[in-house]
């Protein structure tokens, strides 16, 4: 397999770590540096088919049901195409398993995906017997939307307490959407914010959820333009 392409900034830095930098990238894309060099010929729910046809790919990796309209056009026009939708942490070590497999690197596959893990219980074993704080994570700003499963589990294994965790199982982001009040009746002592594509505005987050300029406890913690990624 020579030449792969994405659809989505996710899982963008597995690719790499696994088998080689993809061929063409979505223009959100952001990290590793060297990405950003890569041809750009989608966003996250629009593409440029002619371009990414022109491209001659083996293989288009995607993610989310929001880029089923992309998927369908490009398999339509005879391009092999792979979406995932992981929405938990064991879901997204999965999908490196799979990946691995697909483009012939399953062995470095499952030694990322271990390391993750390990990783992973690393710092669940430090926050062990700590205070937990509860926290609001905001995934966008207006509507107020909470973390998405994956997020709220990486909190908690963290250490810290999701405000909202009813609503993690919520695929979609709009039976995510919270209200202000909501939140601040939920009494968060940290707010972690990370808007897709955008960059987090601690002002905007206090004035929404405080009415205010005034940071709920802690405040928030600034984040990348960009959404969360494994």
């Amino acid at each position: 397999m020579q030449l792969i392409g994405r659809l989505a900034a996710k899982g963008i830095r597995v690719l790499p770590a696994i088998w080689g930098n993809p061929n063409w990238v979505s223009g959100y894309t952001a990290r590793p540096p060297e990405a950003r060099q890569k041809p750009k010929v989608s966003a996250f729910i629009s593409a440029k088919f002619d371009k990414i046809l022109a491209l001659e790919p083996d293989l288009v990796l995607g993610f989310s049901n929001l880029q089923a309209d992309i998927a369908r056009e490009l398999i339509s026009r005879g391009v092999n195409v792979m979406v995932f939708n992981q929405r938990s942490v064991d879901e997204i070590l999965d999908m490196i398993l799979m990946l691995g497999r697909k483009v012939g690197a399953g062995e470095r596959a499952d030694a990322l995906a271990v390391q993750l893990r390990a990783g992973l219980d690393a710092i669940a074993a430090e926050s062990t017997g700590q205070p937990r704080p509860r926290v609001f994570f905001e995934e966008w700003h207006d509507p107020l939307i909470s973390g998405i499963r994956w997020v709220e589990e990486l909190v908690e294994i963290a250490g810290g307490t999701p405000i909202f965790p009813a609503l993690r199982d919520a695929g979609l982001a709009r039976d995510r959407i919270v209200t202000a009040d909501a939140v601040r009746d939920a009494a968060p002592e940290l707010i972690v914010g990370s808007w897709c594509g955008r960059r987090v505005n601690k002002k905007t987050i206090a004035t929404t959820i405080n009415g205010n300029a005034r940071l709920p406890s802690k405040g928030p913690v600034n984040s990348p333009a960009a959404c969360p990624t494994v």
